[in-house]
């Protein structure tokens, strides 16, 4: 069991939170969901990859200090990005659902780099997570890593102390909480969650079954 403290200031105080481990559970089928519940639908606030027409959506909720979720960023998601995203047959969207207060952080700073450079920066943070994210100060770190993409430390220092942005990060989690989120990374497709496997060929039957 994951033991969570999420302080997001003195407008949300501390909440402690507990997760189960993020192994998969076995498959259920994968069918065009009639209606989406309305936490799962996009919106304009969201951060999104692909055609919006699309006839699949995926909602990832993921936290930037879970090593799984960075293997799924940095070994699935790029191949399936590739396949379905590109070719405009899904519509992928990315929300955060942070574990702790350096998760919490991270995702503050990705959200301070803009709409046009976020995913950049994102994947950035994954594929460097197993450096910044062990060491003795996490965000200097990960500060030190973000400088190739033009954020300084005083960008930085001002995303950080930007409480409404901090409220608004633990509020998507709240969120997803709302629609089921228990552990990370977890994915919906087309509103329904995906309990199985995290592989590339586990989700090309999944999405083959629902793309003609």
């Amino acid at each position: 069991m994951h033991k969570i403290l999420i302080l997001a200031g003195a407008v949300l105080g501390a909440a402690t939170f507990s997760l189960p481990s993020a192994a998969p559970l076995q498959a259920a089928p994968i069918q065009l969901a009639q209606t989406v519940p309305a936490e799962l639908q996009p919106s304009a606030d969201d951060h999104v990859m692909g055609n919006p027409d699309a006839a699949v959506t995926i909602v990832e909720y993921a936290s930037m200090t879970c090593p799984h979720c960075a293997d799924f960023h940095t070994q699935i998601l790029p191949e399936l990005k590739k396949k379905y995203v590109d070719t405009g047959k899904v519509r992928f969207v990315y929300r955060d659902f942070p574990l702790d207060q350096i998760a919490l952080q991270a995702a503050q700073i990705s959200e301070c780099s803009g709409k046009d450079r976020y995913f950049g920066v994102v994947d950035v943070i994954f594929r460097t997570q197993a450096q910044w994210a062990a060491s003795k100060d996490p965000i200097a770190e990960l500060g030190k890593t973000l400088r190739i993409a033009g954020i300084t430390e005083a960008d930085i220092k001002t995303c950080i102390a930007d409480q409404k942005l901090a409220t608004t990060i633990v509020t998507e989690r709240q969120v997803g909480e709302k629609a089921g989120v228990n552990a990370t990374p977890t994915l919906f497709i087309n509103g329904q969650r995906w309990n199985g496997a995290r592989t590339v060929e586990a989700l090309d039957e999944a999405l083959g079954k629902l793309i003609k």
